[in-house]
């Protein structure tokens, strides 16, 4: 097998000296490192991985590899803003690679294919009651039932998806789709109990003999504001709009929409009024649009389908049919300010996206649960709550609130839970160093353009139509081809045409290589040629 070091628990990495002389001063070895995009992952996929086995022409395998981690690719390759992107080393080269596109094709294929999760070895005897059948919901299951548990979840919709499905448009995430990698749950034997809402959770612990609880309710509550109204009727809260219309609903709004708000919520609230017929959707933000907390690729989809902004505008009353705003400004801290300026906006419907929370009232009714705020205090590292047994991640625990780490809540959490239920200690894991764009050796990587998802014109997006487009076999193929493999061997044969002095032992493909080192003289021609920093010079011992 290779030869690899921990190098976590060497001195200085960099630390070498001289070339060759008499006496080797410095050793090479072979190591694995971080990936960024692996690091960036909320749900901690295997990234780098799962691109190996696509380019390698293995989609099931990599396919399998994904799912090790996140059981909704098919998903996830819709509604991620992919921060492992963002991360991306390629992106200093030219552009990062299409991840999010990649994890697309592999969760298009599979269930266009059929595959579906291996059943667990052997049953445990343990049953956990999760609430909530939003992203950590469903994550959490999903990791319990392939470790052998019983399962059972528990939530107060008509079907399971939380917001993925009653808050993410379908034009972003066909329900087809959301379906398709739930039904591979229940095929898993997660059992789901719908239209189900659990007013007393020490009640419903202890009539199921359930061993353990998780706790993943979604913020599916809009923030209120005081604002002073002649028509209260014209104003609706965002989530309850979203869901009206994932429904089937399609509410009279009228020929003017305003969107309060600067969130994704609010775009979505805006995109999905122009779907419905509304000539002009507004969106009114306090702040500069820089300042807004929805992600780009969200506001410009916004733009290109005629959603106007006004920013440094604030609501101060709403009349029969105008907005009255106030014009701020920001001052010397950056905080939006008001001037004392008035302007009167034209709207028949106020969507009101300031924010969402939680309903956590039935668990404060739980004596000795923390809370912040309005979500429920946990253990970081563990999840559990102040209640032995209880543990909660997702919109219910305070973090971002985005599907992906929702998901990542669900898969640590099932973790913990599994240990907690054997008295075993927390499974602990120590990150390698991170391989950084600077450590990598570029010569053998070519000047390849990434390839982009197709996407529906703009004159066509009047109807809840699927925008994007998923990367073809080859396109998905040509992006994992893009890899730059940060930190990990790719078998080049680098190292073994760079030693001059035949040090370097190729051990077969899959297996990589190991050093002679009775040959080797620590002169770091392999160190300095290897394109992906996957060998590392280190003082002799």
């Amino acid at each position: 097998m290779t030869q690899t070091h921990d190098l976590t628990a060497l001195p200085d990495l960099a630390a070498t000296t001289g070339r060759v002389g008499p006496v080797r001063t410095r050793m090479p070895v072979y190591v694995d490192l971080l990936p960024p995009c692996n690091d960036a992952c909320p749900a901690g996929e295997n990234i780098q991985e799962y691109l190996r086995l696509v380019k390698a022409e293995q989609p099931h395998q990599a396919w399998s590899v994904l799912v090790e981690a996140n059981p909704f690719p098919a998903i996830h390759g819709r509604v991620c803003y992919h921060p492992c992107e963002s991360a991306c080393n390629r992106g200093d080269l030219d552009q990062a690679i299409s991840i999010h596109g990649v994890e697309r094709y592999l969760g298009d294929l599979a269930l266009a294919e059929g595959w579906s999760f291996p059943a667990p070895d052997h049953p445990t005897g343990f049953r956990i009651l999760i609430i909530g059948a939003g992203p950590a919901g469903l994550s959490c299951a999903y990791h319990l039932a392939r470790l052998g548990h019983h399962v059972e979840v528990r939530d107060g919709a008509e079907q399971p998806g939380g917001m993925m499905r009653y808050g993410i448009p379908e034009y972003r995430l066909p329900r087809d789709v959301l379906d398709g990698e739930i039904d591979r749950l229940r095929d898993l034997g997660v059992v789901f109990r719908n239209n189900y809402w659990v007013k007393d959770l020490i009640k419903a612990q202890s009539e199921g003999n359930f061993h353990a609880v998780f706790v993943a309710i979604g913020a599916g509550l809009s923030k209120r504001v005081d604002i002073p109204s002649g028509d209260a009727s014209r104003m609706i809260d965002a989530v309850s709009f979203l869901k009206e219309v994932a429904e089937g609903g399609r509410p009279p709004i009228g020929r003017r929409v305003a969107v309060y708000g600067g969130g994704n919520t609010a775009m979505d609230a805006a995109r999905v009024a122009r779907r419905l017929g509304a000539e002009e959707s507004i969106v009114v933000y306090r702040r500069t649009i820089e300042q807004m907390p929805a992600h780009s690729d969200e506001r410009e989809e916004a733009i290109r389908e005629g959603v106007e902004f006004r920013c440094l505008r604030t609501i101060t009353e709403v009349d029969a049919d105008t907005i009255q705003l106030e014009v701020m400004e920001l001052d010397a801290a950056g905080r939006a300010v008001g001037t004392g300026e008035v302007e009167t906006l034209q709207a028949d419907t106020l969507i009101m996206a300031i924010g969402q929370e939680t309903d956590s009232n039935f668990l404060r009714r739980i004596p000795g649960l923390g809370f912040e705020n309005d979500v429920v205090k946990v253990n970081p590292e563990t999840l559990m709550t102040d209640i032995p047994g209880i543990f909660a991640g997702g919109d219910a625990v305070p973090s971002d609130r985005t599907v992906t780490i929702g998901v990542g809540h669900g898969k640590r959490a099932a973790r913990m839970i599994d240990a907690w239920l054997f008295s075993r200690q927390s499974p602990g894991h120590v990150k390698p160093p991170l391989a950084r764009f600077e450590m990598l050796h570029l010569w053998y990587f070519g000047d390849h353009a990434r390839r982009m998802q197709s996407e529906l014109d703009v004159d066509q997006r009047s109807d809840f139509q699927e925008i994007v487009r998923g990367l073809s076999a080859q396109e998905a193929r040509f992006e994992a081809v893009r890899c730059l493999s940060c930190g990990n061997c790719i078998e080049c044969d680098g190292c073994l045409g760079a030693c001059p002095e035949d040090a370097v032992i190729k051990l077969g493909k899959g297996y990589r290589y190991r050093y002679n080192y009775e040959k080797c003289t620590g002169c770091a021609s392999c160190a300095e040629q290897c394109p992906v920093h996957a060998i590392e010079m280190i003082p002799e011992r």
